[in-house]
């Protein structure tokens, strides 16, 4: 449906890496870039760890987003493949989808990719993770892969939701805290 919100993830084959190198992460960065306009699709927010991905996108046209999805990560296996002589998925399965209908929910969900790699204790600060697009919203990169408007219409400056995700990045260092957010159990892996 146009103008819907989407959570779009998925994890490697038994838990195994799904990007190997930095190229590799590029490379679907790049083929993210090259499919958003033809298939009407701003991404909201998105993470990319070495197993797993988070995508928040929202519909702009008539086209699924699941068709995006299906093709960008198609077109990332047959590369992956050739690139390192395997043959088969790198996937655990189907990837796994939920539309978003609550606007609050949607803005937890939008701070939970950005504070992904700390949940897996990648880096303690969301900002030193490069591949989402958490730098974008604190303008600090230049990206093209990100929705400015959405952005503009829910924070009044990079600080403020700097200051968001980081009241959720100090729940994560303190998981066995009972404040831990209400949507993680019932939503979360």
């Amino acid at each position: 449906m146009e103008n819907s919100y989407t959570h779009y993830y998925n994890k490697g084959f038994h838990e195994q890496n799904i990007f190997f190198s930095k190229e590799d992460y590029l490379m679907l960065l790049d083929l993210m870039g090259k499919n958003r306009e033809r298939y009407h699709i701003t991404i909201v927010a998105y993470c990319l760890i070495p197993n797993h991905y988070h995508f928040l996108l929202k519909q702009d046209g008539s086209a699924s987003p699941s068709l995006f999805i299906q093709t960008l990560f198609n077109t990332f296996v047959q590369k992956m493949n050739k690139k390192y002589h395997r043959e088969g998925t790198l996937f655990k399965g189907s990837v796994q989808s939920r539309e978003i209908e609550k606007q609050d929910y949607l803005f937890h969900l939008c701070r939970y990719i950005h504070a992904n790699p700390v949940k897996h204790k990648l880096v303690s600060d969301p900002v030193d993770w490069e591949y989402s697009n958490y730098r974008e919203y604190l303008n600090i990169r230049k990206g093209k892969l990100y929705d400015e408007a959405f952005f503009n219409d829910s924070f009044q400056h990079p600080a403020e939701y700097k200051e968001w995700v980081n009241e959720y990045v100090d729940s994560l260092k303190n998981i066995n805290n009972e404040n831990e957010s209400k949507y993680n159990a019932a939503y979360f892996e």
